[in-house]
């Protein structure tokens, strides 16, 4: 049977948080980083409840300065 990959929201969010730690960025940099009003679609990402388009995701794995692999948390089921 074939193993069909998922992403995994709740590790990705988890995983975001990381990688914004360690780069030193406030939930307010990225917020500016990207241009939104309102830091609503960050804490979603951060909390699993949405997904980064994916132009999002590219400019994160930019500012993180990783593949966007580092950030996608993926499941294989069968």
């Amino acid at each position: 049977m074939l193993n069909i990959p998922t992403i995994n929201m709740v590790k990705t969010g988890q995983n975001i948080i990381r990688l914004r730690e360690i780069n030193g960025l406030s939930v307010k940099d990225l917020q500016d980083i990207f241009g939104f009003s309102t830091p609503q679609a960050i804490y979603k990402w951060q909390h699993g409840t949405a997904l980064p388009t994916i132009d999002n995701l590219v400019v994160l794995a930019a500012v993180f300065q990783v593949h966007t692999d580092d950030i996608l948390a993926i499941d294989l089921t069968a």
